[in-house]
């Protein structure tokens, strides 16, 4: 193991695995300074787009085995019922092992890519998302769970901070609806996935646009 060891924690996950986590103190492993900065608009269609175009899709890791845990939960439920315990703890367990399935590969998805992005560009520029959080559905509130944005960006943080790179995170106040072309306003339906503006003729993919917005916000600190 590189490094200095310095604690070690154990502990049990709710379907009975056992873990060991290390930490450890080590030098910062600075990469070589990049020419290349993105502003990143997280989002329910694209789980992430690029202001420079490139877009990484949503993997909906919940949603593809929300169907299991509705038929697992039926069991349990009619288990219960019936009082029939030893097979409402048995799908209990088996509930547990799909939620943590879940989690484990939200979280593998989430190294993975924050690791792309940090090796690639020197300054990325976020939202803030706790604005954006406030006031959701709880339709949009489980969509944005199951993304895990927070998730992702929090280790692109990390990740940044040991290699040296920089991380802004800007108001994402109408990021959707200004025009990075020109600075108007233009509303939009989230069924709307093209930005169109007759006024300077800008006409690109929403995401992009919002993008874009981010990543001249990001720069605009720099300036203050």
């Amino acid at each position: 193991m590189e490094g200095t060891p310095k604690t070690v924690t154990v502990s049990r996950s709710t379907t009975g695995e056992w873990f060991a986590c290390f930490s450890r103190e080590t030098d910062a492993h600075l990469l070589q300074p990049s020419s290349e900065i993105v502003g990143v608009d997280v989002g329910l269609a694209s789980f992430a787009t690029f202001s420079n175009g490139e877009q990484i899709a949503n993997p909906r890791f919940y949603r593809r085995d929300e169907a299991d845990l509705k038929r697992v939960q039926k069991r349990k439920d009619a288990a219960k019922n019936t009082q029939n315990w030893p097979e409402n703890t048995k799908q209990k367990g088996i509930l547990a092992k799909i939620h943590e399935r879940i989690a484990n590969r939200r979280s593998d998805f989430a190294h993975k890519r924050s690791r792309e992005l940090v090796d690639r560009y020197q300054m990325i520029v976020f939202e803030d998302l706790a604005p954006m959080e406030m006031g959701r559905s709880r339709g949009m509130r489980k969509s944005m769970l199951d993304v895990a944005w927070r998730q992702f960006i929090s280790l692109t943080i990390g990740k940044a901070a040991e290699a040296g790179r920089s991380i802004i995170l800007v108001n994402p106040r109408d990021t959707s609806k200004m025009c990075s072309g020109c600075g108007r306003l233009v509303e939009k339906t989230l069924s709307d996935r093209m930005h169109t503006r007759p006024h300077c003729g800008l006409v690109l993919d929403r995401d992009v646009n919002a993008a874009i917005n981010i990543l001249h916000r990001g720069l605009q600190t720099l300036q203050t």
